[in-house]
């Protein structure tokens, strides 16, 4: 199982509703949506240190 950095974030309130409401429209948890819009910010940029699975 991979491990996971936990971390505070402040966000405003408006933004996170509407993350809370993005997530659910694709049924995610607003933690998975963040991390997804996360993962595809470091895809788009070229800066994703996952490696490539075969």
């Amino acid at each position: 199982m991979s491990k996971k950095k936990s971390f505070v974030i402040r966000i405003d309130p408006d933004t996170f509703n509407a993350l809370e409401k993005w997530a659910a429209d694709e049924f995610r948890s607003t933690n998975g949506q963040i991390e997804y819009l996360l993962d595809q910010s470091l895809k788009k940029a070229k800066r994703n240190l996952k490696p490539k699975k075969d």
